[in-house]
């Protein structure tokens, strides 16, 4: 029985070495998972023979031979995919910005041309808002002033009113 596992054992060592030189000739990405379901063994095997992992370790690393495309990392594929993703968005929110921007000029330019009114006379508006609405701050500073002197006043005179009582 120990001799039919030592025999089972060479045979999977064999197939997971000639996986690993089929692997380093073609353009894969060499890993534990894809060398193991290429030389259709459990992923631990691999794991549990040092040798045969530090080989696949080694093989990953390793630069491409001459004339061989070489392989692109899952990381850097990551990376680009975020960096694609994010000048995605930018230029997303750039086109909705000038979509606005256009939006805009066309439609002042459809109020002039139409003579339904005419954008300075929207601009005068606009001003005489802003002033009234100074205007109106100011005033309701006034009137918190002299609310708060009223309750002080209001306040003093119920004091002298109770001081008067009790004198009597």
């Amino acid at each position: 029985m120990t001799d039919g596992r030592r025999a089972d054992s060479a045979r999977r060592r064999e197939r997971v070495l000639k996986a690993l030189e089929v692997l380093l000739r073609s353009d894969e990405d060499i890993t534990v998972s894809g060398l193991a379901r290429a030389a259709r063994v459990d992923r631990t095997y691999i794991y549990r023979h040092r040798d045969l992992l530090e080989r696949v370790h080694a093989a990953a690393a390793a630069p491409p031979e001459e004339g061989r495309i070489a392989a692109v990392s899952r990381a850097s594929l990551r990376a680009d995919l975020t960096n694609a993703l994010e000048r995605n968005r930018r230029l997303a929110v750039r086109v909705r910005q000038l979509e606005k921007r256009l939006s805009e000029n066309l439609g002042e330019t459809a109020w002039k041309e139409s003579g339904l009114g005419a954008s300075a006379d929207i601009d005068q508006l606009h001003r005489r808002i802003t002033l009234l609405e100074q205007d109106l701050a100011e005033a309701r500073g006034q009137l918190d002033e002299r609310t708060e002197e009223l309750d002080a006043a209001r306040a003093a005179n119920r004091e002298l009113t109770r001081a008067l009582n009790q004198a009597r």
